[in-house]
Order: C-alpha cells, then structure tokens, then sequence
C-alpha cells in the first residue's frame, strides 16, 4: 500500500457503477475516495477500475468449502420459524470461499439462513475480506423467508412441518395475525391504563414524579407482553425492515405479492428462476417489488427448477423489472458472480450496465448505497483495478483495495 495520507489511482478507463470514463485520477484519503480529477497526478496503482462487487444473496461461509455436509450450517433444523437466527453466528471465516471471492474482486455478500425454513432467520451484509466475525458485519438489513418446495421438503426436521404448500402457507398467516392480534391487545390495554392513570392523577392532584412512574411502569409492561421472537416478527409485520423471501415458481411469486399487500411487507423476491412468462416479471415491477436473481448456470436440481432456463433473463429485462444479481454460494461460487452477467450481455444489456448491475444496483438494492456500489466523492473506496477489461473472460483485478486497503496483489506468472 502507498505510503502517506493519500493513495492516486490512475484510471485509464473506469465504470462508475453507471457509464464508462476514460483517463481520470481517483484520489484516496483514509477509507473514502475525496476526489476524482482530469489531470495526471503520478499515480501509486494504473489500470482500469470498477467498482468492488457485492453479492445479494449467499451462503458463504456458512457452507464451507472441505468439509463434509453434514457440518455445514446453512439451515437450521430445530422449527419453521426462527426469525431471531443470526447467520454471522454460523460463519467460520477461514473458508477459502472467502479467499477466492477477493480474488475475482466480490468484497461484499449478504449472507442469510438457508430456505429450508418458512421464516429463517435474519439478513446480514459483511466484508468478505474480514478477518474474523468483529471486522465482519458492516449492517444488518432485515429477515429471511421462504416460499415453495425448500420449507415443504423439510418434514423429517424438528417442529411442526407441514407436508403442503398449503398447510405452510396457512401456518404461516396464522402466525402473522395471531400476533398483529396479541400486539393490538397490548396497545389497548395500555392506552386504558395510560388514560387511567392521567383521569386518577388529576382528581387527587398527585405529584409529576409518581405520575412520571406510574406511565414508565405500564410503558415497561407493554414492552414485556412480547418475546423477543414476537417483537422480531412484529418488526418484520411493520414494513419498517426489508424480508428476502426465497421463491422460484410462478404461482408461489404470485402468492408472495398477495402476502406482501395483505400485510403491507417490504419484501424482495430472492431467485425467481423459474418464471418464464414476462407478464409476472412485470407485476413485480408494478408493485415496486425488486428482484435478486439467480443464481444463474447451475443445475436444475429440483422439480420448481424445470423452468429455469437462461432465456429467461431476456424477459426479466423487458419487463422493466427492478433487478440484482446473487450467486447463492455455494450453489455458484462466490467468484462466479462476474462470470453470471454473461446472460444478460447476450441479450443486449451492455457493459456500464452490466458492471452496475453488481454493483451500483445491488448496493441499492441493499440500501448500501450511500457507502458502496459507484466510484464517487465520499464512498468508501472499494475498488477493483483490473489487467484488462473486466468482462473478459481472462479478467482479474490485479490489485484489490477495501475501503482504503489493498488486500490483494495479482501477478501474471512469467513464461
């Protein structure tokens, strides 16, 4: 790494997260590029720079490379719903999955429980380049569902496991409004008792401070009528988080916008493989639904798959369609997330596009925005500075920098 407070980067190209520019010095201070200029300033690193990447959706860490499966931590095994399941508590951060993901320039991942859960747990995005779990977590975005066969396929696991989509679906909503119920029920009953307390207060003139106790009493109990498991499916109910729900076949999609309007759930529809009809791709678009799509290249494993064609991504960007990219580590590998944009360029998205799709859009998608996903003032400077174009097939970043750091020098081995 360069030596003094600022590290010059000089583009020779670089895609912003948006278009292309040509010959610019990127000036870095700290973790946060503070100025990109026309002028040539002698530069610690040349090439050309994207953005870093970052991953929508993943596994990584949690299904390890090396090991047998039955170590893997993905899902766990103990009930359908599980919303307080923190996935960075199941992540060892010596898989060389990690490693690898640096490499080919994806620094960022959303990693989540797996789908084998109706509500698994909750939605954290970490630094593929951390060292261990305390340089791990840069937020933590939200909650984890799923719809269709994973949850069905689970009936040999612990707790009540509905065998149909019906029964799960069922269960499900009857969790939901049993609770929106108990947590009305509470707000009543303190309301009366707050209004109780003001009524008596006034006609026997007691004192502000026991007036003040009395309320921060009922105040607490209201806070203790839920379990933390309630309160954090009620966080879930209040649309004020966002819910990854894993779904692939179209009637389930359909399934989760009719959810997400009967309970106004900010939600965003994980996978969608296998829609093969444009006209459903657009309801999401109407209803502001964003998509995180994938992975892309891999077998069709299972029955909701046997639609799943690549072709498919030509309709999803007709559709208008708000869309991200996942590799679900470790159904792709991590490293592959680059190689997944393939599809879309064959059917007329082009390279600024491309490039934003991994990162501009995914950071939106991911309200990392602000901090990550173009190459301007103020973010932090994550970014990649590639031996030749980095949609080649050949591509790698020769020099890797996280947030101010080079974490990864590649050389080309001489013949």
């Amino acid at each position: 790494m360069a030596k003094g407070k600022q590290t010059i980067i000089r583009a020779t190209e670089f895609f912003d997260g948006r278009k292309r520019l040509s010959h610019k010095t990127i000036v870095i201070e700290g973790d946060r590029i503070v100025d990109i200029l026309s002028k040539r300033i002698k530069p610690h690193f040349e090439g050309i720079v994207t953005p870093a990447f970052i991953d929508a959706h993943s596994h990584i860490g949690m299904s390890r490379e090396g090991e047998p499966g039955q170590e893997g931590e993905t899902n766990d095994f103990s009930h359908q719903i599980q919303p307080l399941n923190d996935p960075l508590n199941s992540v060892y951060f010596d898989d060389r999955a990690f490693q690898d993901a640096v490499d080919f320039g994806v620094l960022y991942s959303c990693i989540i429980p797996g789908s084998g859960n109706l509500f698994g747990g909750r939605a954290k995005i970490i630094r593929n380049f951390a060292r261990h779990r305390r340089e791990a977590e840069i937020a933590d975005y939200g909650y984890k569902m799923a719809l269709g066969w994973n949850p069905r396929s689970t009936v040999a696991w612990k707790g009540p496991r509905p065998n149909t989509r019906m029964g799960l679906y069922s269960m499900l909503e009857e969790r939901f409004d049993e609770l929106l119920a108990k947590a009305e029920k509470a707000v009543i009953s303190r309301e009366r008792q707050l209004f109780e307390i003001k009524q008596k207060s006034q006609e026997k003139g007691k004192a502000k401070d026991d007036l003040l106790k009395q309320q921060e009493r009922v105040h607490r109990e209201f806070e203790l009528s839920m379990s933390t498991e309630e309160l954090a499916i009620l966080e879930a109910l209040s649309g004020e988080r966002p819910i990854k729900v894993h779904v692939h076949k179209e009637d389930d999609a359909l399934y989760l916008l009719e959810l997400k309007q009967k309970y106004d759930l900010w939600v965003t529809a994980e996978h969608m493989g296998d829609v093969h009809h444009k006209e459903i791709f657009q309801l999401f678009a109407k209803e502001g639904v964003s998509i995180i799509y994938g992975p892309l290249g891999c077998l069709g494993y299972k029955t909701e798959l046997s639609h799943s064609f690549y072709q498919n991504v030509k309709l999803l960007m007709e559709s208008r369609a708000t869309f991200g990219l996942m590799t679900d580590h470790p159904v792709i590998h991590a490293s592959l997330l680059r190689d997944s944009l393939r599809y879309f360029l064959m059917y007329g998205m082009t390279s600024e596009q491309a490039i934003g799709l991994i990162t501009r859009v995914n950071a939106e998608i991911l309200g990392l925005d602000e901090l990550l996903g173009t190459v301007e003032v103020g973010k932090l400077a994550s970014l990649l500075i590639w031996n030749r174009d980095p949609l080649h097939l050949s591509a790698i970043p020769q020099h890797v920098l996280a947030e101010g750091v080079e974490v990864r020098r590649f050389r080309l081995q001489s013949k």
